[in-house]
């Protein structure tokens, strides 16, 4: 091998999620040696060639199979960003679909949305797993559940004011209020303008949480939208580790490697409180917006209502599942898990900002949420310098804990070997 790998990257610059994965090589490549690398501009679906091109390995997102041929053809180690199952006989890096629509079912649920709803786009593998999660976790919860997929191209070549049309009558047909799930954030925008066409109140009728968490596009939507956000810059990361060992000359099984979310970015698309009682409403929003502060007690929520300590506590129960006590709770420990996730800092900073007070504190609130501490919970996250998962084995939740009747186990993808990095 040349001293500078020559290294071809077949990954579409023209989507956050796309970004996100080039990113996370950039950062392996900073850290250990050198590559010169290949980077044609390319959307997705468009198959960027190989042609005139000889190098060392190859990282590609092969969505469609000119793009699987292009990286089968190089003669070189390859590994696979796409979920297609194009390429079975390499190793696969992919963001753990089930988990994302895990978190986005809990996003809506937590905010009291009974009524779901799941969109897609074309036919895709983990459009499917996300539909059949999303699905399972709704029924398994008691909720209504209702779906939509239209084609990746729509029928007749109708443009995007006829879908919108579609869009809009299926919207006011669901029931209300109703949390909806979109597959991309692309579909999460384009879900939010059929709902204003349609006339329909955001978040309070419709609430939408998208995935990719694209900055940009989040923000351009009206109102702001939510977004699971997924570790695609470790994703990213370890398929260059998983590349620079097949250039070595070590042994790499083909297969697939799950990379969960890092959880859900809330903004005002689902900034809603989906709970027929007024007062138990109140309380919720009172809860989750001072949920942080150090002095926030069940009495202080009592304040915001016209209601004594048993009554909001049995209404709170039949309505949201848990006592008032237990949702402040509840929330510290999801604020807890962001900054675990999403940044370097101390556990005993991170106890401070929670409204915790100590680390012991915090990893007696965590063990009872989660059943594990935040060390073990952040350590999860983590992958060692050889592309393998830091986590010690031992008892462990999903993001948002386990909810009765819902099975939460993440299951491999059927007919392919399956590691996940949790």
């Amino acid at each position: 091998m040349p001293t500078t790998p020559r290294v071809a990257l077949l990954v579409e610059t023209s989507n956050a999620y796309a970004r996100g994965l080039l990113a996370g090589i950039a950062a392996y490549v900073q850290v250990h040696r050198p590559w010169s690398v290949y980077l044609p501009e390319a959307g997705r679906g468009e198959a960027a060639g190989l042609r005139g091109w000889s190098g060392d390995g190859v990282i590609v997102r092969a969505e469609d199979r000119r793009a699987a041929r292009a990286a089968a053809r190089c003669g070189c180690p390859v590994v696979d960003l796409s979920a297609a199952g194009l390429l079975p006989d390499v190793p696969v890096v992919h963001s753990d679909v089930r988990a994302e629509a895990a978190a986005a079912f809990d996003h809506l649920w937590d905010r009291g949305f009974r009524h779901l709803g799941f969109c897609g786009v074309g036919d895709y593998p983990w459009v499917r797993w996300q539909r059949d999660q999303f699905h399972a976790l709704a029924t398994a919860a008691g909720a209504t559940v209702a779906t939509r997929i239209r084609p990746l191209r729509p029928r007749g070549g109708r443009g995007w004011a006829a879908e919108r049309a579609a869009l809009s009558a299926w919207l006011q047909r669901l029931p209300k209020p109703v949390g909806l799930f979109a597959c991309y954030d692309l579909l999460g925008q384009q879900i939010l303008d059929a709902c204003r066409a349609a006339g329909l109140r955001i978040p309070d009728e419709v609430a939408v949480v998208g995935v990719d968490d694209d900055a940009v596009r989040c923000s351009l939507s009206d109102p702001p939208l939510s977004s699971v956000a997924p570790d695609t810059r470790r994703a990213g990361y370890l398929a260059a580790d998983l590349l620079a060992q097949l250039m070595a000359g070590r042994p790499v099984a083909p297969g697939m490697r799950l990379v969960p979310p890092v959880g859900v970015v809330a903004r005002r698309s689902t900034d809603a409180v989906a709970v027929p009682d007024p007062d138990v409403a109140a309380a919720l929003r009172f809860i989750r917006e001072h949920c942080c502060d150090p002095g926030i007690t069940v009495a202080a929520v009592l304040d915001q209502v016209p209601l004594g300590r048993r009554s909001l506590e049995a209404r709170f129960v039949r309505l949201v599942g848990r006592t008032p006590h237990a949702e402040i709770q509840r929330c510290r420990v999801e604020s807890a898990k962001r900054l675990l996730l999403g940044t370097d800092l101390p556990i005993k900073t991170i106890a401070a900002r929670v409204g915790v007070g100590t680390p012991e504190y915090l990893s007696v609130l965590f063990r009872r949420a989660a059943g594990t501490t935040p060390t073990a919970f952040r350590s999860k996250s983590q992958i060692d310098a050889e592309g393998r998962s830091t986590a010690r084995p031992g008892p462990s939740a999903p993001a948002g804990g386990f909810r009765k009747g819902c099975n939460r186990q993440r299951s491999p993808l059927a007919g392919v070997p399956n590691r996940v990095f949790a």
